[in-house]
């Protein structure tokens, strides 16, 4: 059984880390066979906590395909589904393979009815804002979630991308449980922007997207001199050391990496049962991680 944290106010505890479904459907991405097994796995070792979206998938006719993907995963699956909860977002487009946002109450609303096809669900357990669209004011955005939370569509409201402020404007509309929000070592805005810290003051769960780096740059951890030496006192590797700095940040922070493989995947796992000293997380503070 995994460590367990806070979703966020009022919402159910989850594993310590979760996974997130993007490399499954993107670019690159294995057969639904060898997707299947992966979440699978996951499932099977304790992960509570899946995150997905619409537009991980290809592009504009691919819409949902990570949905669907995580759908069959758990209708497949011999566990309880009751106690895990599936996050998927609204708010962006792939027009042709691009990444654009669509804030527009209107297209949220779609989005929201594709998305519970998708899933194979009445209601989306955990549904997420992806990212704030500057040609659409926030809270008519934040409007269009709420309308769908009153009827009984969304079970809990999250954010991504978003500000301290962003996050306070949010819940003046309506309950958020969680913020998804990049960082890792490489990139640690989130903590020097005050958005850890706020959330942790809120008891609002932080779901730390890209926890090892992400792309090329988690490439760089298994020859970054402190995570490996600190992966060879704790009999563990670079990017469990990377993982377990990340959850230490705060205490409703939630990594929620993203993998192709079982490998992988158990590697993340694992690293909820990680802690670092004072000393070690001062370390990694300390530390270049060059993105060059």
């Amino acid at each position: 059984m995994l460590h367990t944290r806070p979703l966020g106010p009022n919402a159910p505890a989850v594993s310590a880390i979760g996974y997130g479904g993007m490399h499954l459907s993107v670019t690159d991405r294995p057969t639904e066979s060898d997707a299947l097994r992966v979440i699978h796995a996951a499932l099977d070792h304790g992960v509570t906590l899946l995150d997905t979206a619409d537009v991980y998938c290809l592009d504009h006719s691919d819409i949902g395909h990570n949905e669907r993907l995580f759908a069959k995963a758990l209708a497949t699956w011999g566990g309880d589904r009751s106690q895990v909860v599936l996050a998927t977002k609204a708010g962006m487009i792939r027009p042709d393979g691009r990444w654009e946002r669509d804030g527009r109450p209107a297209h949220i609303t779609q989005a929201c009815e594709r998305s519970l096809a998708a899933l194979g669900t009445d209601t989306i357990d955990l549904y997420q804002f992806h990212a704030p669209d500057p040609k659409v004011p926030f809270a008519e955005s934040l409007g269009a979630f709420k309308a769908l939370r009153d009827v009984g569509k969304i079970r809990f409201v999250g954010v991504s991308n978003v500000t301290v402020a962003q996050i306070e404007e949010a819940r003046a509309i309506v309950p958020i449980v969680s913020v998804q929000n990049r960082l890792n070592p490489f990139f640690r805005e989130a903590i020097e922007a005050g958005v850890v810290a706020h959330c942790a003051a809120h008891g609002i769960g932080f779901l730390a997207y890209s926890p090892v780096g992400g792309g090329r740059l988690n490439k760089k951890l298994p020859t970054h001199p402190l995570a490996v030496a600190l992966g060879e006192r704790h009999g563990a590797t670079a990017h469990q050391i990377v993982l377990a700095w990340v959850r230490a940040q705060g205490p409703t922070v939630i990594p929620i990496p993203s993998a192709r493989s079982i490998q992988h995947t158990l590697d993340s796992v694992h690293a909820a049962a990680l802690t670092l000293s004072e000393d070690e997380l001062g370390a990694i503070d300390r530390a270049e991680f060059s993105r060059a």
